[in-house]
């Protein structure tokens, strides 16, 4: 293979999956590869895959189906990441045009085969340090040791493993004077970060925050996604209401809200402790924005089951809530289980869901309306009548999983801005400008 001289990266997946990109990316140059936008352009291609689900890994074969259909000669092809470890040799069986395979985590591995000397490079690959827009990802930790039956991450990513405090803090410090105005904090269980550094269980993540606050200081906005409902604990929840730039927003992916089904699938089932903290969440910060996510049709889901967790959706009201269908997947404990809910009916419950959730989503949306709230502007537009609006987001949206906010005005995109809010639909907001 000749030495490559470009490079163009294709990342597929979760905002994890980004982070690894752009920890590769830094490697790649700082090893004096230049990239570029069209792959036909590149020496080397590279697809960084995702394996969580079946739409994913079936997402990620086509992307490498089509960019192998058109390699052309002298082209290096590299696919990796999740798909790769769970399917390196299916993946080079179906597409021999495919170079080289590698799996998780093996960035250093990729770029030393693209003739990069990555011993010279200092990196950190826990974070990323290209900050686009107003916010970035800060990755704490990766892997996981929970026993979920539905879930392969501990197959693809291995155990837990904390990325230690003092590197996450200069990672922290480094995105903030490359431009970034919110940090989101995110892993496989952000909750869990310490617990294989020796700390006791659900008890680092609040002490994190502490240092992570005071580094970047009261203007940067941390935001936590990925917590495991069982590790929710006063403590942090205390942590959370104290700290002036930690928002109120959280993301605790329940998956379900019958205890049978949770039982199944290995997950914390005590529905009333569940209650207990997101009240415990609501009286320390009456303000809070909650996220959730869940399963229709997991392995012996019933009809009763179902409507259980339809009910615990509307007593609880979530501000965002996904759902979705129960994916079959190999190396897990659910995939030879009996009662294998049908497809259709998988479908049927999950727009079931979604049509109740679109009536909780716009009623918690409407009780913003008439306040005034700082915003993180992303983008620029016109409105019909080629008004200038702003689009962005405030503590209540989370990038790239809730809605936007839409103002008249002007501003610059990356700044902070005074937004009044004047109306809300069923997941987006519209308001005016106030200053910038």
């Amino acid at each position: 293979m000749a030495v490559p001289k470009t490079y163009h990266l294709v990342t597929l997946g979760c905002p994890k999956n980004d982070v690894d990109s752009e920890h590769l990316e830094r490697l790649l140059t700082g090893g004096e590869l230049l990239p570029v936008l069209q792959p036909g352009d590149a020496d080397a291609i590279i697809v960084n895959t995702c394996g969580f689900i079946e739409q994913s890994q079936e997402q990620s074969m086509e992307a490498v189906r089509t960019l192998a259909a058109a390699k052309r000669e002298g082209q290096t092809l590299i696919v990796a990441g999740c798909m790769t470890q769970l399917y390196g040799r299916q993946v080079k069986e179906e597409s021999p045009a495919v170079d080289h395979v590698f799996g998780v985590g093996q960035w250093q591995d990729v770029a030393r085969l693209l003739s990069v000397d990555v011993d010279a490079i200092f990196d950190i690959p826990e974070s990323n340090a290209k900050v686009s827009g107003p916010s970035a990802y800060l990755k704490i930790s990766d892997g996981c040791d929970a026993p979920c039956t539905f879930c392969v991450i501990p197959k693809i990513k291995g155990r837990l493993r904390s990325a230690p405090a003092g590197m996450l803090v200069k990672e922290a410090q480094r995105l903030v004077a490359a431009g970034a105005k919110e940090l989101v904090l995110v892993a496989q269980d952000s909750t869990a970060w310490g617990e294989d550094l020796g700390l006791p269980v659900a008890s680092g993540l609040s002490g994190l925050l502490e240092m992570l606050s005071e580094a970047v200081g009261e203007e940067v906005w941390l935001r936590l996604m990925y917590a495991y409902p069982s590790r929710v604990s006063s403590k942090l929840i205390e942590t959370m209401a104290q700290l002036p730039n930690v928002v109120h927003y959280l993301d605790v992916p329940l998956q379900h809200g019958s205890e049978a089904t949770l039982r199944r699938m290995k997950r914390p089932h005590n529905v009333a402790k569940v209650h207990a903290f997101i009240a415990e969440l609501r009286a320390a910060m009456p303000d809070i924005v909650l996220r959730t996510s869940f399963i229709a049709g997991f392995p012996g889901e019933t009809e009763a089951e179902f409507k259980e967790l339809l009910d615990f959706a509307r007593t609880v009201n979530f501000d965002h809530a996904g759902c979705f269908t129960y994916s079959l997947q190999q190396w897990t404990g659910a995939f030879e289980m009996a009662d294998q809910v049908a497809d259709e009916v998988k479908h049927e419950r999950r727009d079931r869901f979604m049509r109740q959730q679109q009536k909780i989503a716009a009623k918690r949306a409407r009780r913003f309306v008439g306040k005034t709230l700082p915003m993180l502007v992303e983008g620029l537009g016109e409105d019909e009548d080629g008004n200038p609006v702003v689009a962005g987001r405030t503590y209540r949206e989370a990038p790239e999983v809730d809605g936007l906010v839409f103002a008249t005005g002007t501003a610059q995109p990356g700044s902070r801005i005074l937004v009044r809010i004047d109306e809300a639909a069923d997941y987006d907001l519209f308001g005016t400008v106030l200053s910038s």
